[in-house]
């Protein structure tokens, strides 16, 4: 990561959503709300008690934390379009555009790795796990820029289409060795599963199954195809027409996606371990919707002020993301005394000895995610204030 200041002196707070007025703020305030939404589900105050719409769902449907991780991929693919966009029509050469991607691409897989191995002076590099968040970030943001800057729209469209028509294809038709085809209601027994298992082996997998994962090799297919959509509506708010169409046309094309999502899903279970084709389309559908709803607010109405907190975020959402996940394994790492010679992990200490002590355990536990975002939120707010932007 490198950091960019662009103004060394600070700036009042209230200027802070206007500040960037070169950028799409909604777009900035719908990122920063998602890395915000993503901080919260991944860091309560202890597992064993936590709201159930802030768990992923356990294998079939979807909760609202199942929406968090696609989101962020939609968002990725609305950034690819404006950011290439404006840097094509400056003149700028293709191929120095997709080296640059694939800089950017080894650069997000190196700090998921990385985030992995914390702290590395005790990590095993037989059990690291190889997939993870930033990495199918990375991968398919790669391959999605790889789309856009050597294919017209028309092209993009077909790749999307092809990827999620394929993936359901494989997922459904090719036999698994011991199991069958379409076995996609056991985890251990689908293709993707299978494939994470002999290329990437068991040791390498999620630590709480070893058999499959969530963030697998295959399932990083209809990935992209969710960063394609985000492509899409990028193009829409490109073109010359109104910003009340724009919103509404997102709007709708978002309510389509997310029918178009629940009917495959009868055949095709929405599901986001598998990143299922259903999954792409209905929770892109609503990160088409989302986008809307912040695009009217903000760029169409004007109402910026409450979008501050998330704008913040937004502008360096990779740095949150990452920062505060070491931050969050240093918490559990660091020891306090509890007592009788005993010691505890300050994480541990905070929510039982300051919070649990006197709220109930599934509210000290959201409680503690809380404080987590605020914290961090202040942190990038410092960063926000001296215009340092810490980009991949």
């Amino acid at each position: 990561m490198s950091a960019t200041v662009t103004v060394p002196a600070a700036a009042p707070a209230a200027a802070v959503p206007t500040a960037l007025s070169g950028r799409l703020v909604s777009l900035d305030a719908f990122r920063g709300a998602t890395i915000g939404a993503m901080l919260l589900v991944n860091n309560p105050g202890s597992w064993a008690h936590v709201y159930p719409p802030l768990l992923h769902a356990e294998w079939h449907g979807w909760t609202p934390t199942d929406l968090i991780f696609p989101f962020f991929l939609f968002i990725v693919g609305v950034a690819i379009v404006f950011s290439f966009g404006k840097q094509l029509e400056r003149g700028a050469d293709r191929h120095a555009l997709m080296r640059k991607a694939a800089r950017r691409s080894v650069t997000l897989v190196a700090l998921g790795l990385v985030l992995h191995a914390f702290p590395w002076w005790s990590v095993d590099l037989g059990s690291l796990r190889l997939p993870g968040v930033l990495q199918r970030i990375g991968v398919a943001y790669f391959f999605a820029a790889a789309i856009v800057l050597y294919g017209g729209i028309r092209s993009q469209l077909a790749w999307a289409v092809g990827l999620l028509l394929g993936y359901w294809a494989l997922m459904t038709l090719v036999p698994v060795p011991g199991y069958g085809a379409g076995m996609i209601d056991l985890p251990e027994a689908t293709l993707a599963a299978y494939l994470d298992r002999v290329i990437l082996g068991t040791n390498h997998l999620w630590v709480w199954s070893r058999t499959w994962d969530p963030e697998g090799l295959l399932s990083t297919m209809p990935a992209i195809g969710t960063v394609l959509m985000g492509v899409g509506a990028a193009h829409w708010l490109r073109t010359d027409r109104s910003r009340q169409a724009k919103a509404v046309g997102l709007a709708a094309a978002g309510g389509v996606a997310i029918l178009a999502g629940q009917l495959w899903g009868l055949a095709f279970p929405i599901n986001k371990p598998l990143w299922t084709s259903s999954y792409v389309m209905f929770t892109g559908g609503m990160a088409l919707v989302s986008l809307a709803l912040c695009y009217w607010l903000i760029d169409v109405k004007g109402y910026r002020r409450w979008a501050t907190p998330f704008v913040i975020y937004g502008v360096n959402a990779i740095a949150a993301y990452f920062l505060s996940g070491l931050f969050a394994r240093v918490l559990d790492m660091v020891q306090v005394p509890a007592g009788a010679g005993e010691s505890m992990a300050l994480k541990a200490w905070i929510y039982q000895d300051l919070l649990a002590s006197w709220m109930a355990p599934v509210n000290a536990s959201l409680a503690f995610a809380i404080a987590f975002v605020l914290l961090w939120l202040g942190l990038m707010a410092i960063l926000y204030r001296y215009r340092i932007f810490i980009k991949v």
